[in-house]
């Protein structure tokens, strides 16, 4: 049996989460042994000054021996966040001394980075590894 059918990265499981400019996107892939691991993807999405935009991706990788604590950290950390603030969401806006930082917002928006094109990121190969 060949393993051409492990390297093509075809879709085992996935599910996306669009929140705002924001979007998630956990993936499972499978490793060449035939194992499988997790990727959670976040796409931020910029506009440019012509109002073309252009997206900032960044990839974690996740694997089975790290679920357990990932979990129970990533849990301990969100009820951690509810516990102290609550649900609702605190906004600047709402606070009297809420100076707007749209100036530095868009200055910050315009780092080297973030000027280097739609979908630029860096895949990390697993045959690197």
């Amino acid at each position: 049996m060949s393993d051409y059918g492990m390297m093509d990265k075809e879709e085992i499981y996935s599910k996306v989460l669009r929140a705002g400019r924001r979007t998630y996107f956990f993936d499972v892939r499978a490793t060449k042994a035939g194992d499988y691991y997790l990727t959670i993807t976040e796409s931020k999405k910029f506009t440019n000054d012509d109002g073309s935009y252009h997206y900032k991706k960044h990839k974690i990788y996740l694997y089975k021996e790290d679920f357990t604590e990932f979990r129970e950290i990533l849990a301990e950390m969100t009820d951690y966040i509810i516990n102290e603030k609550g649900e609702e969401v605190i906004s600047e806006r709402h606070q009297k001394d809420f100076k707007r930082e749209d100036d530095f917002v868009a200055q910050e928006a315009k780092t080297p980075e973030d000027t280097k094109g739609t979908d630029s990121f860096t895949d990390i190969s697993f045959d690197d590894i």
